[in-house]
């Protein structure tokens, strides 16, 4: 395997255990010092432990779906729908590797929400959504 190939693995098997709810393989991928951000709400957590640690006993029910992965060489990202509580938000992730693990990632969130009506005769739905009303 290549080491792009073996870096995809990696970021797929974080996802799948993000949706089993396997902290310990979800964070098999960050470097024992890496950092997440989170520009929306202007937090950073520093260290693969205190990453898990604001992840976990998460009180919602999440589920998660990969839409795309993307990258090569040190830098991927993974589009992903994150659902909390039955309710999707639009994510993307942002990850810069150092050997295998991730040494800095930076996750964004997006409420979905209705195009404009001016828009409306120049869009269709992306493959498997609908049009929200506006």
């Amino acid at each position: 395997m290549t080491d792009d190939s073996l870096t995809r693995a990696a970021i797929e098997e974080h996802w799948r255990a993000s949706e089993r709810g396997d902290i310990e393989a979800e964070h098999a991928v960050y470097a024992p010092d890496a950092i997440l951000d989170y520009p929306q709400s202007g937090e950073r957590f520093a260290g693969r432990a205190t990453i898990a640690a604001q992840r976990g006993g998460h009180p919602s029910d999440r589920h998660f779906s990969v839409r795309r992965i993307t990258g090569q060489g040190d830098l991927w990202v993974s589009e992903c729908v994150i659902t909390y509580d039955g309710v999707p938000s639009y994510t993307v992730s942002v990850m810069e590797f150092a050997g295998q693990h991730v040494v800095h990632e930076t996750q964004y969130f997006a409420d979905p929400f209705a195009a404009p009506a001016q828009r409306a005769a120049l869009a269709e739905p992306m493959p498997g959504r609908t049009l929200p009303e506006g």
